[in-house]
């Protein structure tokens, strides 16, 4: 009877910290997946934010300007479209992330024997969001933007960032000459960058990928990527990519 009891009161507790799709008011798609070559490829990242807004969400790509009420990060899911190895046969799943990276959700598999990728992957797609419109998804007015949240990146860590950066940062002399030289400091989920004032210009969150960043300036939210040794802060404005060349000393 004691065993009974233990549980049923685990199942209680872990029911009562899941977290589901309802607790997020919006999705980010990237632009571009692990298994593509290029951005939107195939018109992969097109069809998935179309298919997100069908199945109820609010989409955005990842470097689109996000609209007011959509500034905490936390407050929104990353989803990735996954790809399986399969002989003749093609299989894609979708993966919802929070933005410290735990999986909040995996949909079923779909599945093609299309040989034309692009149909292929569209079915795959296709299928693969039936299992996510099941979700019947309606955001429940939920929001993670703790005080713990705000405090580790802008109250605690900002003075003891700022005296470590201006004593230990030793740049080159090409770097001092660059008055627009941003410098890396490591945070728990990516980097902030600062300038010499010192001021945090621009926050960087990890990725899957070691060359780009989730990237979020001036309460735009874009991405930065390394293209030619050099890094790029890449965003939307007026349905327009906007690539900003960004100094950066990591």
């Amino acid at each position: 009877m004691r065993i009974k009891f233990l549980l049923i009161a685990l199942l209680i507790s872990v029911i009562g910290f899941s977290q589901s799709v309802n607790d997020y008011k919006g999705v980010i798609v990237p632009l571009k997946y692990d298994f593509l070559k290029t951005e939107n490829q195939y018109r992969m990242s097109t069809m998935t934010k179309a298919n997100l807004n069908k199945a109820g969400f609010q989409a955005f790509y990842g470097n689109e300007e996000l609209p007011s009420g959509f500034g905490d990060r936390c407050d929104l899911l990353y989803v990735d479209v996954k790809k399986e190895n399969g002989f003749l046969i093609t299989k894609l799943f979708l993966e919802f992330k929070d933005c410290y990276g735990k999986v909040i959700y995996t949909s079923d598999i779909g599945k093609s024997k299309e040989k034309d990728y692009e149909t292929a992957y569209r079915e795959c797609l296709d299928l693969a969001f039936v299992s996510v419109n099941a979700l019947h998804y309606k955001y429940n007015g939920k929001s993670f933007n703790s005080g713990k949240v705000v405090t580790t990146t802008t109250t605690t860590t900002a003075p003891i960032a700022t005296q470590a950066v201006v004593t230990t940062v030793s740049a080159p002399v090409a770097d001092m000459k660059d008055p627009n030289l941003l410098y890396a400091q490591p945070t728990e989920n990516g980097y902030q960058l600062i300038d010499k004032t010192p001021k945090v210009v621009m926050k960087l969150l990890k990725t899957s990928r070691p060359d780009s960043f989730i990237a979020i300036k001036d309460g735009i939210q874009g991405s930065l990527n390394a293209k030619d040794n050099q890094w790029f802060f890449e965003y939307y404005k007026n349905d327009q990519l906007v690539s900003e060349k960004v100094s950066v000393k990591f």
